[in-house]
């Protein structure tokens, strides 16, 4: 089988040129990834971005499963001597997995169906007269078909027989199937009742229990609740499209004049009931299943984005606290580069309360380890230590700083907790990454798995491994565009590095151990197993600080390291002078370093990044602090105008934090003066905000926000 020409394909389908996508593909069959294509090969895909690499990528390979699938059906089909050339042709046409099974369906080896008993019976002679002529008396013909040894002992065993094979033929037909999927897609509507014992289990479905919506306009985030719903056995989901309407689709193919009508019209009635409308159901559910999905998991990347590039307060020296009652609050000291110091437990809250000698311990500890800043996790008795930190008098300032410690329980009982600090318990642990968090949320929260970090809905209900590849891309992404300094980094943020991955990453830690630091990128293609194409994908990505050449620290590229040394020479000046003065950056004709491999893409991005050599493109580090007085949801009163963080942005709204151990809801219909479709059109994840209290709940623990007439 010819291969089809995906480049053509996919250039179609995204907008773009034909040689964009023939030569990105090109470079992903080279071995490139998508970080290293969108940012050192931009001559080659025409400036494409990230997200348009990797739309390239994820439709090739749908598009190579299809033709994966495609050579099997001819292959099957052929092996049954069926295959006629307009057939062949048919599924060589063929662009979508729906309509290559279409027309595999009657060649399809199957389980024994009733049409398949009803052939063996030697009726479908009768059902071939039944479907080809006007029959005054049918009965007549079908008594011919009696054989009481194979089970057909009067004529209606016959025509009952018969119609089977017609319901099964009708079921088959492409054109058929096609005019219902397409009358199912556009009219359908999705009709959803409760499960009677299930009533008073399911309030939270409430809104579901008598519900009925076209599928055309059914939000994503309404289509994953109803599945939950059903899949908890609260709900009862049904696909319904009037049956006027699909039999008068199937009628104006099998009800010709020349037909014995009242037989084909039993027939038709059958095939729908029992066997088209299962399947179309099933697929219009699969439909639903995977736009919701989509969507949700698109949630999930864009807040996992934001969430691993919220600004990092940087290296300062920490004291982080773990909040907690019973048990008291884990403290731990950490310096600069997050090495582990010291820890103890405080215990500033009852039952155990001592709130002198807390706040004795903090002050010495402040002093003793330098800490410059205080990171206190959200979770349970996080406010009221936070307010126990503010009454502490200090000799100087120091922060005290809110962190989100979510999935902070999962990094503490993980093997790469374990294999940090193998000599602590999961409270130490927990509260290290608290404080690593404040210092630099990308390097601590590569170390969980991304859907841990809780920023979405419905996240074990979507297709697990689109989410983990969604994740995984994001993450990729996220360490690619900041950098890494491989010199400190952790085996695991060197993993998601373009063109390393874990074995090369334990290798670059190994090398580290044994030799010591990398002095210059170069030094990298001594670490084992580390090859030149490795380099090629890696280098820009990884920064060597203090090197002997200062591009080193940039995200310049290797390769381009030569361009740099020209445009330094052809103002006759150094490097070091061309990183340090914008004016003579200016003074640069770049069309003068053009070349056959080089173009004005590439000169740009080097241009733009020798202004800001090894910048972190992570915004900077603001503080944030919730209302005084506030520290549970009995204390919140409508109308009342208070700050908080954005925790999760959803399709329906964004939750925020208070600050009162229960998070609030601004819909979407209150996030905005004006009509907006998404709210990550106004609104992102960790983002400062003033809200204003519309209801609360108390007994439901709902707070109801708006950011309107603030």
């Amino acid at each position: 089988m010819k291969e089809k020409n995906y480049s053509a394909i996919i250039a179609k389908e995204l907008g773009i040129r034909v040689s964009q996508a023939e030569n990105t593909i090109k470079l992903f069959e080279q071995g490139s990834t998508v970080p290293f294509i969108s940012r050192y090969r931009k001559e080659s895909t025409g400036s494409l971005d990230e997200v348009a690499v990797t739309e390239i990528r994820d439709r090739l390979e749908q598009l190579k499963e299809l033709d994966k699938r495609r050579k099997s059906i001819l292959s099957s089909i052929e092996e049954q001597g069926k295959l006629t050339d307009e057939l062949k042709k048919k599924i060589l046409d063929a662009d979508s997995l729906a309509h290559l099974e279409d027309l595999y369906l009657p060649y399809k080896q199957k389980r024994k169906t009733r049409a398949s008993i009803a052939r063996e019976k030697g009726l479908e002679p009768l059902a071939m007269l039944l479907i080809s002529k006007n029959l005054t008396a049918p009965d007549v013909e079908a008594s011919d078909f009696i054989d009481e040894e194979k089970g057909v002992e009067t004529t209606e065993d016959a025509l009952s027989g018969a119609r089977d094979i017609i319901a099964e033929w009708i079921s088959e037909t492409l054109e058929i199937r096609t005019a219902l999927r397409e009358l199912y897609f556009e009219e359908a509507i999705l009709l959803s009742k409760v499960v009677k014992k299930k009533a008073e289990e399911g309030v939270k479905y409430d809104m579901y229990f008598d519900y009925q919506e076209q599928i055309s306009g059914i939000p994503s985030h309404r289509i994953l609740a109803l599945f939950r719903g059903e899949n908890e056995d609260v709900l009862k989901l049904k696909i319904h499209v009037p049956e006027e309407d699909a039999y008068s689709e199937i009628s104006s193919f099998y009800l010709e004049k020349n037909m014995t009508q009242q037989q084909v019209v039993k027939a038709i009635a059958d095939a729908y009931s029992r066997l088209l409308h299962p399947s179309l159901e099933n697929e219009v559910r699969a439909h639903l299943k995977d736009i919701a999905d989509t969507k949700a998991i698109d949630v999930f990347a864009k807040n996992a984005r934001q969430l691993l590039l919220a600004p990092p307060l940087g290296e300062k020296n920490i004291l982080a606290i773990d909040p907690g009652f019973r048990s008291g609050c884990k403290v731990v000291c950490l310096d600069k580069n997050g090495n582990l110091l010291y820890n103890e437990n405080i215990y500033p809250h009852p039952p155990q309360r001592d709130v002198k000698m807390a706040a004795k311990k903090i002050h010495h500890l402040v002093n003793t380890y330098n800490i410059e800043a205080i990171a206190i996790g959200n979770g349970t008795a996080g406010r009221e230590t936070e307010n126990f930190i503010s009454k502490v008098k200090f000799d100087r300032d120091v922060l005290a700083i809110m962190v989100n410690e979510n999935g902070a329980s999962i990094y503490s009982a993980s093997s790469v907790a374990r294999e940090e600090f193998p000599e602590y318990d999961i409270t130490v642990r927990g509260a290290v990454s608290i404080g690593r968090r404040l210092m630099d949320p990308l390097a601590e929260l590569v170390k969980i798995d991304p859907k841990s970090i809780g920023v979405g809905q419905y996240q074990h209900d979507v297709n697990q491994k689109a989410l983990t590849q969604s994740l995984t891309d994001t993450v990729v992404s996220c360490v690619n565009a900041v950098g890494v300094d491989v010199n400190t980094a952790s085996k695991q943020i060197l993993t998601y590095v373009s063109g390393i991955g874990p074995t090369l990453a334990e290798n670059i830690i190994k090398y580290r151990k044994e030799k010591g630091v990398f002095k210059a990128r170069r030094d990298l293609l001594k670490v084992q197993r580390f090859g030149d194409k490795a380099f090629e994908q890696a280098a820009g990505f990884l920064k060597v600080q203090n090197a002997k050449n200062p591009l080193d620290a940039s995200a310049v590229h290797p390769e381009s390291y030569a361009v740099v040394k020209k445009m330094a020479e052809s103002l006759k000046t150094t490097i070091l002078d061309l990183l340090s003065s914008d004016e003579m950056r200016k003074r640069l004709d770049l069309n003068n370093f053009i070349t056959d491999k080089v173009g004005m893409p590439t000169l740009q991005d080097i241009v733009k990044e020798l202004s800001k050599p090894g910048r972190d493109p992570r915004d900077q580090f603001e503080m944030f602090t919730f209302a005084k007085g506030v520290n549970s949801i009995e204390d919140i009163k409508s109308g009342m105008i208070l700050p908080a963080i954005v925790t999760n942005v959803t399709d329906f709204g964004a939750f925020v934090d208070l600050g009162v151990h229960q998070d609030g809801l601004i819909h979407i219909s209150q996030l905005a003066d004006k009509f907006i479709k998404n709210p990550s059109e106004v609104i992102k994840l960790n983002q400062k905000l003033r809200v204003k209290v519309l209801d609360v709940d108390i007994a439901r623990k709902r707070i109801q926000l708006t950011l309107k007439n603030i």
